[in-house]
């Protein structure tokens, strides 16, 4: 069993799809697994029908419109006539995701969040499946809701990994392709929920996990993982080789190529993680699994914008100790706070973090009430993997340093 990963590039348009037919083709498809992400920019979409939804906007239905035509061009383009079967599935996803808005009594963001952006995944699976089987490879469309089982925690679900194994064992069939959904799963209560934002590739790893499966592919619009985002950087360089650990290290600081919790299952059963090109698909990427380190060993660049820093000190410019640290951890936790960086003095804890839920001003009201605090948004933090002198070097002329932190193998720079 292998299992296959296509992100949303890959499959933003009708070309897009026949190239993966191209792929499948050059490297063969027997024991296999595809887990498809929604198509283009679908997903923000579909974010934005949720935010006119909220605020009652008269646009609402001319988004889905959009999103419902978005993908009917995609079909013109794919099939022959509009009678395929195919056509009226879309429409009935789309119907269905608006009849939900038009009944939902919730007042819950993410419980809301996860029934509508899923959606995406659902629709693009649908049209890959049906275009497999159009051109003459045979493949059954799985409902990865039915597979994934998941606890209530409605867009960043945690994973019943018992239950969900028993289900992708039920549903599993070996000898026929089959293509399912990255990014969603349900709850015992079967509605649906997600897996964080980019849960695609740890989807994978879930399927690839409780079937044992031989290897994972990630399909990228790069070559594989490179050393840095070439849309950020010059002269980036392909990694051949990353180990586990390193793998997680890079996704812990944000590389973007990898989801940060798409390793742990995979290093659990040694399976490994290819990530290549879905233009070159017999170039041979990058291989992440046992051995060694990093190859070639070289500085690693990871940037992630748009964060805050935060700065505190006691209100008496007493020291910081533990008792402070755990309250700022405690607050952090419960608005839910995604923590880049963190430095600690007498005086004053300095953490950099990145507000994925839009809970800034309810952090700062709390936090401003117990410390001095010091806000500074919309920064950026760089972190350089094996670094020296010279990568230090190339950011620290380029950007204004607020607060730097050193180990032996990494380089943090929080800059503006």
């Amino acid at each position: 069993m292998q299992v296959y990963k296509f992100g949303g590039a890959s499959v933003r348009d009708a070309e897009g799809i026949k190239n993966v037919v191209d792929v499948l083709r050059q490297t063969g498809y027997k024991d296999m697994l595809i887990v498809v992400s929604a198509m283009g920019k679908t997903t923000n979409a579909l974010e934005s029908i949720i935010e006119s939804y909220f605020k009652s906007s008269d646009h609402l239905s001319l988004e889905i419109q959009e999103v419902i035509k978005y993908h009917n061009e995609v079909l013109l383009d794919l099939f022959e006539n509009d009678h395929h079967p195919i056509f009226g599935q879309i429409r009935t996803v789309f119907e269905g995701m608006h009849a939900f808005l038009k009944r939902n009594k919730s007042p819950r963001y993410s419980f809301v969040y996860d029934q509508v952006v899923s959606s995406g995944e659902l629709a693009s699976t649908k049209i890959i499946n049906a275009y497999f089987n159009h051109v003459g490879i045979p493949s059954e469309w799985l409902d990865a809701r039915v597979c994934l089982k998941t606890d209530a925690n409605y867009r960043d679900a945690n994973l019943d990994w018992e239950l969900t194994k028993d289900q992708i064992q039920a549903h599993s069939k070996p000898n026929l392709l089959q293509v399912t959904q990255g990014f969603i799963a349900s709850d015992e209560n079967n509605f649906t929920t997600t897996l964080g934002r980019e849960g695609s590739d740890y989807s994978a790893a879930i399927f690839a996990y409780c079937l044992n499966a031989q290897s994972v592919t990630i399909w990228k619009d790069v070559p594989g993982v490179m050393n840095a985002d070439p849309r950020r950087f010059q002269n980036t360089e392909l990694l051949h080789q990353v180990s586990y650990r390193e793998a997680i290290e890079l996704a812990f600081y944000g590389a973007s190529v990898i989801h940060p919790k798409t390793l742990q299952p995979l290093q659990r059963k040694e399976i490994p993680l290819h990530v290549k090109s879905f233009l070159a698909p017999l170039a041979k990427g990058t291989t992440v699994s046992k051995g060694a380190q990093i190859i070639p060993e070289i500085p690693c660049f990871i940037v992630k914008n748009e964060l805050s820093l935060i700065r505190l000190s006691s209100l008496d410019f007493s020291f910081i100790v533990e008792e402070n640290i755990s309250e700022v951890f405690k607050i952090l936790h419960e608005h839910k706070m995604e923590v880049g960086l963190i430095l600690n003095s007498a005086i004053s804890f300095s953490v950099c973090i990145h507000d994925k839920f839009n809970r800034m001003d309810q952090f700062l009201h709390v936090v401003k009430a117990k410390f001095n605090v010091v806000h500074t948004p919309k920064v950026s933090l760089y972190t350089i993997r094996h670094f020296n002198e010279d990568s230090a070097n190339e950011l620290l002329n380029k950007y204004e340093l607020l607060l730097e932190q050193r180990t032996k193998d990494t380089l943090q720079l929080v800059m503006i």
